[in-house]
């Protein structure tokens, strides 16, 4: 019993020396251990192992993952979100503060997710549970958030097939108002084509929220079949979903140039152009415009979502991630701008066809009245006006004509519908009807959104899948049936979305359920990092990594200016929800047009179960690992004191009734744990006792 005792202090010891937070793995440290043993090291009953298999899945080649990268972030958001901001908010001087806050906050943490990831070999989960056990929910809210906007984001992939389908017709069916008999739908007579289209034909949607209204039957196939594409894109994990990425993350690209070609070749694209970039930098003192920034350059490099991580695991340790996060960033940043002068290209053409439509209507009531009412120029040929010349006389002589007149301006007509689904669903589609040929320019815009929508989505669905694999053997072992079976769910879950009202949903979680709850994860990713695990660390692995050693400037980008910038855009978003009661834009059927609207309490509540849920993961997952690392701590600590003859108990000074708990206590103290260690850091290396004594007996039953 007493040299068993001595044996066991030794071996005790020997451990604590190694206790210290390990570094980031390297590939040989998996490299030489079967996968059988890496089960039995992990602990049968672990439901929570993290297994590294022998040979994880890789690219075929680095041209494999920059284009899957380059898929997942550059998205719809791009196309149009990213416009309507920068139109929104002062044209080039938005421009200026997003590079900026590009350059300070989005980069920074691109590359942190990137080395992370790639260092690790981890999904989210992996990743953030090797920094510390404690921050293991990090990689689970991560998991839940890329789950809700899987949820909406395959609908509108889903609206892009049922568009994509109408678009193999001439003329387009969009392009007049139906009617029935010799009379015009009263409802598309007073909007105009697109809009019914799009709310009528498409959605038939209802007047709010509260009415939820049947199922639409066309949209839910159409669901459907997004949900089948993406199940069998992902069918073979990255093997399969990196084969598709050549065409999904390449054709927008083709489209685009072929609209830009096409569309600097209309009438009023110049006009669009200049508007859209004309600088307004007295909205940088502006709160809201900082805040919109910030959030799009979040959105923009998918960070949070865990789907940057996922796919970084999957590269060799010595590829050049820090490259990897310039370039990528540097595409998605000139994909927006590329968008951007598509998009006001052809606005601007749709605003001036608008407005000239308008000046002949003007003109022509125009002459019924007194020549002496009548401008210079000549009104009997309205093509020969210009919209300078009607604009000034109407600023000087309108209000004195005894008729309805409306101004014609471009301006005003820019100003039209360009945000989100308004963009592409509505605007957009209006200006192509405008086009010769236009079931050919709609089949490849829609053709393209589908494009865009999928390879953000390949992304999405691996944020959820690798870290699952990554945690979880029996999953790991069953990938196709887990794909197969989240797909499911994702389209039972989906029907919500195709009901009536399904689009007031689809607005509701891109709006609530990811903004805050992804701000929040990277806020503790960056934390975690640069202060936990602590920033020289992190840079000290990657030098290993990639044998140079990164600017130090990012060392204090992640642990002031992100974090703080972080912080900043979270207090301001919750602040805008709290003095803000959150409202939709919903269609009003008699109105013929959209109305803001205040979400009914009961949207709120799901609004408020949406964000708490897709946090919650976070504090939960610190308060099981604590409360797990105590009752081994006890369970270890009782096991030294029965060893030695003795009751472990918590001791100041060597003179204990256990010697083995002494000298674990005063092994602590020395490598600057408290002796009543509760620290995160003691607690989680006291948990890696049973593993390491799993280790030791498999090498003596082994001989390695």
């Amino acid at each position: 019993m007493i040299i068993r005792g001595i044996y066991k202090i030794v071996r005790c010891l020997r451990i604590l020396g190694e206790m210290e937070k390990p570094p980031l793995p390297n590939d040989e440290d998996t490299a030489v251990i079967p996968e059988s043993q890496l089960d039995s090291l992990a602990g049968e009953g672990s439901e929570e192992a993290v297994v590294e298999p022998l040979v994880r899945d890789g690219w075929d080649s680095k041209v494999e993952y920059f284009l899957a990268q380059v898929g997942f972030s550059v998205g719809l958001g791009n196309v149009w979100r990213f416009p309507y901001l920068c139109h929104q908010n002062g044209g080039g001087a938005f421009l200026l503060l997003y590079v900026l806050l590009m350059l300070l906050v989005g980069i920074p943490l691109f590359f942190l997710e990137l080395a992370a990831g790639q260092a690790i070999r981890q999904g989210s989960i992996g990743v953030w549970k090797h920094i510390s056990p404690k921050l293991a929910g990090i990689g689970y809210s991560s998991c839940v958030v890329c789950f809700f906007v899987a949820l909406y984001y395959n609908v509108i992939i889903g609206w892009s097939l049922f568009y994509l389908g109408k678009s193999f017709q001439y003329p387009l069916p969009w392009q007049e108002c139906p009617k029935y008999g010799n009379t015009t739908v009263p409802e598309c007579a007073a909007s105009n084509p697109t809009t019914y289209f799009w709310f009528r034909e498409a959605l038939d949607i209802t007047d709010s929220i509260n009415e939820t209204g049947e199922f639409n039957p066309i949209i839910t196939c159409c669901l459907l079949a997004a949900w089948t594409i993406v199940c069998l894109g992902m069918f073979k994990g990255i093997k399969s979903s990196a084969k598709v990425m050549y065409f999904s993350s390449v054709f927008p690209y083709v489209v685009l140039l072929c609209f830009l070609i096409r569309g600097l070749t209309l009438d009023g694209a110049a006009e669009g152009i200049k508007y859209m970039f004309y600088p307004k930098l007295e909205i940088w003192v502006e709160v809201q415009v900082w805040r919109q920034a910030a959030t799009q350059v979040f959105f923009a490099l998918g960070l949070g979502f865990g789907s940057v991580i996922a796919y970084s695991s999957y590269n060799p340790r010595n590829n050049n991630c820090h490259r990897d996060a310039l370039t990528v960033s540097t595409i998605n940043f000139l994909t927006s701008v590329l968008a951007t002068l598509v998009v006001f290209a052809v606005l601007g053409f749709r605003a001036k066809d608008s407005a000239m439509r308008c000046v002949t209507r003007n003109l022509n009531m125009l002459e019924q009245l007194d020549p002496g009412y009548l401008p210079t120029f000549n009104t009997s040929n309205a093509s020969t006006v210009t919209l300078e010349a009607y604009g000034e006389w109407f600023k000087t002589h309108g209000a004195l004509v005894p008729l309805n007149l409306t101004t014609c301006s471009l301006e005003e007509e820019l100003s039209k519908g360009v945000e989100g689904t308004g963009l592409a669903f509505i605007a957009f589609t209006e200006a192509m009807t405008l086009f010769p040929g236009s079931p050919f320019w709609s089949a490849l815009f829609f053709l393209m959104l589908l494009n865009l929508g999928l390879s953000t989505m390949f992304g999405t669905m691996e944020g959820i899948l690798a870290p699952l694999c990554d945690n979880f053997k029996v999953l790991k072992r069953h990938k196709t049936l887990l794909t197969v079976f989240s797909t499911i769910i994702g389209f039972v879950i989906g029907l919500l979305f195709t009901q009536r009202c399904g689009n007031y949903f689809v607005m509701m979680f891109d709006d609530y359920s990811a903004t805050l709850p992804l701000i929040i994860v990277v806020v503790f990713e960056c934390f975690s990092v640069s202060w936990l695990y602590g920033a020289d660390r992190f840079l000290d692995d990657i030098e290993k990594m990639l044998h140079w050693r990164p600017p130090v400037v990012y060392k204090y980008l992640w642990k002031y200016v992100c974090l703080l910038a972080m912080i900043g855009l979270l207090g301001a978003s919750l602040l805008r929800m709290c003095f803000k009661r959150p409202t939709y834009t919903a269609w009003n059927r008699e109105k013929a047009s959209e109305v803001i609207l205040e979400y009914p309490d009961w949207a709120l509540a799901v609004l408020a179960i949406l964000i708490i849920s897709a946090t919650l993961p976070i504090p939960l997952g610190f308060i099981h690992s604590t409360l797990r690392n105590r009752t081994r701590r006890n369970s270890i600590a009782s096991g030294l004191g029965s060893d030695t003859g003795g009751v472990y108990t918590k001791c100041s000074t060597v003179e204990c009734d256990s010697p083995g708990a002494a000298l674990l206590d005063e092994h602590l103290e020395r490598n600057g744990f408290p002796k009543d260690s509760t620290s995160p850091f003691a607690e989680e290396n006291l948990q890696l006792l049973p593993q390491r004594e799993e280790v030791e007996h498999t090498e003596e039953s082994t001989g390695v």
